[in-house]
C-alpha cells in the first residue's frame, strides 16, 4: 500500500526520466514466499546538477526468515540505494530492516520485513526516499523517511503522518 501511495506523490518536476522493472512474487516448493525483485532508476535535477537514483530490491536468503500469524514463511529483502552525480557515487548503501532499528521498535522488527524504498522528492536538505517496514502480506507497516544530503550523509526518520498526502483529501466547505 505504501509503495503505491509514494510512487504517485512528490515527483512532478523533479525526475526527467524513470524506468522500472519488476518480477512476479514467488513461493518455492517448501512454501517459502518471496517478494518480487524490483529495480527503479530515476534521473533527478538538484541545485542545477544532474543526479541518478538507483533502487534495487531483492529477497535475501541470508537474512532471517519472517513468519506471520498464519505460520507462512517469508524471505526478507535487502535494498540497495545508490545516488550518483556525473558518474561519481554520492551515496551507496545496502539496507535491511535492521538499519531502521533506531526508529522502529525491536518487537515490530522481529515480525516484519523490509517492504520497499522509493525515491520520493527533493527538499532543501536533499533527496528524500520513502521506506516501509511491514508485517508480510498485510497493510500494517511503519512509514519511514530517508534523507540523503548532496554530500552523501543520511538521516532516517519515522513518519508519523503523511500530512501532505492527506491534506489534499480534506473536503472544503
Amino acid at each position: 500500500m505504501l509503495v503505491a501511495l509514494v510512487a504517485c506523490g512528490g515527483k512532478s518536476g523533479n525526475a526527467d526520466k524513470s524506468s522500472n522493472m519488476a518480477l512476479q512474487d514467488s513461493v518455492d516448493a517448501h512454501g517459502i514466499q518471496r517478494m518480487q525483485a524490483s529495480k527503479t532508476e530515476v534521473d533527478i535535477k538538484y541545485k542545477d546538477k544532474d543526479y541518478s537514483s538507483y533502487v534495487y530490491r531483492t529477497p535475501d536468503e541470508s537474512l532471517p526468515h519472517v513468519k506471520n500469524e498464519m505460520g507462512d514463511t517469508y524471505v526478507d529483502n535487502k535494498i540497495v540505494v545508490r545516488l550518483t552525480r556525473g558518474g561519481t557515487t554520492v551515496f551507496d548503501k545496502t539496507f535491511t530492516k535492521n538499519d531502521f532499528s533506531s526508529v522502529v521498535d525491536a518487537d515490530f522488527l522481529s515480525k516484519s520485513m523490509l517492504e520497499g524504498i522509493v525515491y520520493d522528492k527533493i527538499t532543501p536538505q536533499g533527496f528524500v526516499y520513502a521506506a516501509s517496514v511491514c508485517y508480510p502480506q498485510t497493510d500494517y507497516y511503519i512509514p519511514l523517511s530517508i534523507t540523503i544530503t548532496a554530500d552523501g550523509k543520511m538521516i532516517i526518520e519515522k513518519v508519523d503522518l503523511l500530512e501532505e498526502d492527506y491534506s489534499e483529501e480534506v473536503p472544503k466547505n
